[in-house]
């Protein structure tokens, strides 16, 4: 069998080969040799929250600007600085990276808030729209809505609320009523007992709504807006004080 080499084509690829991996050696020299100029925090999600800025990036990197200036970028070890910033419970994703200037980049991803934990015995708590648990802030408040009632303290003694079957449903539910304009205008409040029974509280109306457990919630939600489509226009908003979504096929109103 006789094996014919382009000669060009082999060549070409080498030559490429040789450029690439001359790169990869310049930029590793360089990186020996590039002190540090300045480092540029930027952060997604600002705009919608501000729980942390850019001061407190660098308080997270345990770093002064100042005092970094003029080190060596070899000195620095990214992946352990990136491990520093992704363990507060604000930020779901950090990238640390250097150009060949010597401007150490820092790229930071916030969680969204998604409902606050209310609670009188102690500071209130966030859930994060991945689930885990945050703290307040002094320097921004969220307009979620509120979770409130005895089955906050199982919520709180977990880093994640889906590591928990009740925490779970309930953070589905969350989610349900965010994603839909007009629930998540109407629902302002979660109160759930230590059975994990939830009660609604809304923008519009007094009446108590008895939802049960979150389950069948996208059930219950039609049920609940055809009690606001077809029986409030004819008796009112203050006709009942209670109104529950529990039994199947019926509206229970008191």
């Amino acid at each position: 069998m006789k094996v014919k080499i382009n000669i060009r084509r082999e060549l070409r690829i080498a030559a490429v080969l040789i450029t690439v991996f001359g790169l990869i050696a310049f930029t590793e020299r360089m990186k020996d040799t590039v002190a540090v100029r300045g480092v540029h925090v930027e952060i997604s999600n600002i705009n919608e929250n501000h729980f942390l800025d850019h001061e407190d990036i660098l308080h997270l990197m345990q770093w002064n600007q100042e005092n970094m200036k003029g080190l060596g970028i070899e000195k620095l070890n990214f992946r352990q600085l990136e491990s520093r910033i992704k363990k507060d419970p604000f930020i779901s994703d950090a990238q640390i990276y250097s150009d060949l200037k010597g401007n150490v980049l820092v790229n930071v991803e916030l969680r969204r808030p998604v409902a606050r934990i209310v609670r009188a015995d102690g500071p209130d708590g966030y859930i994060a729209e991945d689930g885990t648990i945050m703290p307040v802030s002094d320097k921004f408040t969220a307009r979620v809505v509120l979770v409130t009632g005895a089955f906050i303290r199982q919520l709180l003694s977990v880093r994640n609320v889906n590591e928990m079957e009740e925490g779970l449903r309930l953070f589905e539910m969350i989610q349900t009523i965010r994603h839909d304009e007009f629930w998540n205008a109407q629902v302002t409040q979660l109160d759930v007992d230590a059975k994990g029974e939830v009660t609604l509280l809304t923008q519009v109306g007094d009446e108590m709504i008895e939802f049960g457990l979150a389950e069948n919630v996208e059930q219950k939600l039609i049920k609940l807006k055809i009690f606001y489509k077809e029986i409030i226009p004819r008796v009112g908003w203050n006709k009942y004080d209670r109104v529950n979504l529990e039994y199947d096929g019926q509206i229970v109103a008191e």
